[in-house]
């Protein structure tokens, strides 16, 4: 099975403009995420989809694989999607570009799991730490999508995902208003992996209204009837959103 990493990469960014070739230690960050994806097992090819000239000649400058697609893609998947249709390959994963720490044993872990459930696509997930009981990065941030788990694949590691959300379901808090196991619940990752014919059949499939109201693309798959299979690991890579996370990635990864 012929198996491809595609990173979607776009320069427009709210809150952080031209992120992909922001500098951290001495690298843009879709070169840190690229150079994480190399690590990975098994996998035949990686490529950076971008619709921005900036960023491609960015990466033919490291040495990358670069691909240019439409600007019009209302997702990341969509943008996967693009390539998926122009390359020999069996399974693809959606890896963002804004990820320069992803550990490469957890996509190894969605590939292998992707191979042996066969479901519509795969995802990664990993409890809040038990220190995350208010506020920014806590299971009642709105950034934080939670993923609400329904049947097991393998019990502890694996499961069907039941239902993506921003919001935050009734929960048990302390006299000082703390959620009281924020470990309870599931922080998603936003990885995905995919076979090919399915990639291409989201990517033709129209949006949701749930969808359109929390911001998530994998609600359209749920909407669809399809599986989504989620991985459980111990922890999610600090991702790049801010000039505050940039800092922090910076510091970590200087260290190294």
């Amino acid at each position: 099975m012929k198996t491809a990493i595609v990173i979607p990469a776009r320069y427009a960014s709210t809150r952080l403009p031209g992120k992909p070739l922001r500098l951290i230690a001495g690298q843009t960050l879709v070169q840190h995420t690229y150079e994480q994806a190399m690590k990975v097992k098994g996998v035949d090819r990686i490529i950076i989809a971008t619709d921005d000239d900036r960023i491609e000649s960015a990466v033919r400058q490291f040495g990358g694989e670069v691909r240019m697609t439409r600007s019009s893609h209302r997702t990341g998947t969509e943008r996967v999607a693009e390539i998926a249709s122009g390359i020999d390959a069996d399974l693809l994963v959606n890896l963002q570009g804004d990820e320069p720490e992803i550990d490469p044993g957890h996509i190894e872990r969605l590939i292998a799991l992707h191979e042996s459930a066969a479901p519509y696509a795969s995802t990664l997930a990993c409890p809040f730490p038990a220190e995350a009981k208010q506020g920014s990065g806590s299971p009642e941030d709105t950034a934080a999508v939670k993923v609400e788990l329904g049947e097991w694949i393998d019990e502890g590691r694996s499961a069907y995902a039941a239902n993506f959300t921003r919001d935050l379901p009734p929960c048990e808090r302390d006299a000082h208003g703390r959620i009281v196991d924020p470990q309870s619940y599931n922080l998603h990752i936003g990885i995905y992996g995919f076979f090919r014919d399915a990639l291409l059949r989201f990517a033709n499939t129209p949006e949701t209204s749930r969808e359109r109201i929390e911001r998530l693309e994998q609600l359209r798959i749920l909407g669809m009837g399809e599986k989504i299979a989620v991985a459980i690991v111990d922890r999610a890579a600090p991702g790049v959103d801010t000039e505050a996370d940039l800092l922090a990635a910076a510091r970590r990864l200087e260290k190294q």
